[in-house]
């Protein structure tokens, strides 16, 4: 079916349902950025697959919302469709409303599934809706009519995540976070969200492609805990540790009864950013808005998951080495090989390691023109054949049981040019800046931030997204609450505390041309100055010497690449063998 047949098919569910819009957002019922294909709405009604991004569909219009880091790939992916691109000038902001409010005559009524619909959402659309004289309806789920063989929720089973991986016990968890109820005075606590629910209750799933998490949800109660997930989902000797921990199991779908159970007279902590209207109207007890509990909890990673997080780093490393000198011997041969064959060697590589699960997304391998799609996914059918000249992107990650990992690294083919040079180096400055800052306690990414972009500003150039989002530990790969982001963002206004994992991803994309980016995951450490943090990278694998400008690259940045490279050597070399060793010793070498 074409994406305009399906649009055409929506049209006359609006119209019977007297709607005369529809807004199709990216997430689930959970918020998720990554979402099981029973959600995948957005992606069947557009052919869009980027992450980020809402359709909105009139009578007469169809139009895609996303973000900077989506533009190329969505003018690309929406070239044979009627739906139209646009640029929102702040991502943050709900500028579909606006053009829905311009665009509609009075009396319109917009329509959007109630499940997808934050609380937060639901004001703010009802209200620049009611301003114009428009109605905002949440009442119907119009894709289980129009989509015939759309996918049930998944029922795949789940997993325990070990004791000797997590460092803390669901039992050490859940009383953690029933002390911090007590001191809000709350007595329930709603948790939507699938990756909280995974590090709650130490376990992981297969639910959602790229994220380890099973779709389900919790309500912690100061005397209870219950877990809604679908038993066939929960293997018995699970179920056994479950009981034993004082958490019940019971229906996924049987959440919306309980909410609407609990005692008038209690009280219920919610999440408003990451809870539906639909769970929303269904609590029939006092509601306290706030944040996710576990959340920062799960954001300051303990002892135990940053040394599994620095060991896996170097297993990282050693596959990346491997698929890497893999290419350079197959341009040497001159054999045909491509960006979606290097995806495939990367994750054939990775799953050579011990307690590898999978990819933490889907590799970004970008030659030439498409490296300045920022999130380019290479298909065997359509992408483009390296040769030995030009750049190459390489953003990749994996899943392990001890740890998650997401690294870029931009490389030469053949013989940069100076304008390639020189704009690598001003991103590998930004990338060093930032990683070597000592701030104060309370510091935020907002106030960070300009740190990696300041060399790039100094010539009058920019890059379109966030300089870094937190990190899961083998969990999801874009994490809260914490990032490296502008004015508008709710992870740039948190502070950095010790133990978080944040990517350090400055870029630089020319479009058609090439693209840029120099990519590390940090750890927030203390430093030797009292009341004061740092960052140490943990990230290993080496820069492309050849890429750098070393007429604008400082001693103090030398020093700084030399040492890492060092370092870098010592922990990958014990996994390398033969001629590959020694290409990785001269990878490694110090600069003069």
């Amino acid at each position: 079916m074409s994406i305009n047949k399906r649009l055409s098919d929506l049209r006359n569910s609006m119209q019977i349902k007297g709607l005369d819009a529809y807004i199709i957002p990216s997430n689930d019922i959970h918020q998720s950025e990554y979402v099981a294909d029973h959600w995948n709405c957005r992606k069947w009604i557009s052919g869009f697959t980027g992450s980020a991004g809402l359709i909105v569909v009139t009578a007469n219009h169809a139009g895609l919302w996303t973000d900077s880091r989506y533009f190329l790939q969505a003018e690309m992916e929406l070239e044979d469709s009627e739906i139209e691109l646009h640029k929102p000038k702040d991502r943050f902001a709900p500028e579909h409303i606006t053009w829905l409010s311009e665009n509609l005559p009075k009396g319109a009524v917009v329509g959007m599934d109630g499940d997808l619909c934050t609380i937060g959402q639901f004001e703010k659309y009802s209200s620049l809706l009611n301003s114009s004289d428009k109605e905002f309806n949440i009442a119907h789920d119009l894709f289980d009519e129009i989509w015939e063989d759309r996918s049930d929720v998944p029922l795949h089973e789940i997993f325990e995540h070990d004791l000797i991986y997590a460092g803390k016990s669901r039992s050490e968890k859940l009383k953690e976070i029933k002390s911090e109820m007590k001191t809000q005075n709350v007595d329930h606590h709603l948790v939507t969200t699938l990756d909280d629910i995974a590090w709650i209750f130490n376990i992981r799933g297969r639910d959602v492609e790229f994220n380890p998490v099973a779709v389900a949800f919790a309500i912690i109660s100061l005397g209870s805990t219950t877990l809604y997930i679908d038993d066939e989902k929960v293997p018995h000797g699970l179920k056994t540790k479950f009981i034993s921990d004082g958490i019940s199991i019971k229906p996924y779908s049987s959440v919306r009864e309980a909410l609407g159970n609990l005692s008038e007279s209690d009280n219920i902590l919610i999440d408003r950013s990451a809870t539906s209207v639909n769970l929303y109207n269904a609590i029939s007890s006092e509601i306290t808005d706030g944040k996710t509990i576990s959340t920062l909890m799960k954001g300051i990673k303990n002892e135990v998951e940053i040394q599994h997080t620095r060991e896996v780093m170097a297993k990282d490393g050693a596959a990346i080495a491997k698929t890497f000198y893999w290419i350079e011997q197959q341009l040497k041969q001159k054999n045909k090989i491509t960006e979606a064959d290097v995806g495939d060697k990367l994750a054939e590589n990775r799953s050579q390691m011990d307690h590898y699960v999978g990819e933490s997304f889907p590799a970004i391998v970008g030659y030439k023109g498409n490296g300045a799609i920022i999130h380019y996914r290479a298909m065997h059918e359509t992408c483009k054949t390296l040769k030995k000249d030009g750049i190459l992107l390489i953003d990749s990650g994996g899943q392990y049981l001890n740890g998650t990992t997401d690294i870029t690294r931009t490389i030469a083919l053949g013989a940069p040019s100076k304008e390639e040079k020189r704009n690598f180096t001003l991103v590998l400055q930004g990338n060093i800046a930032l990683s070597q800052i000592t701030f104060p306690k309370g510091t935020t990414g907002i106030q960070l931030d300009p740190l990696a972009r300041m060399f790039l500003w100094n010539q009058g150039l920019n890059y379109g997204h966030g300089t870094g989002h937190g990190v899961g530990f083998f969990l999801n790969v874009h994490e809260g609450p914490q990032g490296f982001t502008g004015l508008s963002s709710i992870r740039g206004k948190e502070p950095f505390q010790e133990g978080m994992i944040t990517s350090n991803e400055p870029g630089y994309y020319k479009e058609d041309e090439y693209g840029i980016r120099v990519e590390n995951l940090m750890v927030t450490i203390p430093s030797d100055h009292k009341g004061f943090l740092e960052f140490e990278t943990v990230t290993l694998y080496p820069m492309d010497l050849k890429m750098i400008d070393e007429a604008i690259f400082s001693k103090k940045e030398k020093a700084w690449l030399n040492k890492y490279h060092y370092h870098v050597l010592k922990m990958i070399e014990p996994y390398l063998e033969g001629d590959i060793k020694s290409w990785f010793k001269l990878k490694c070498r110090p600069m003069n």
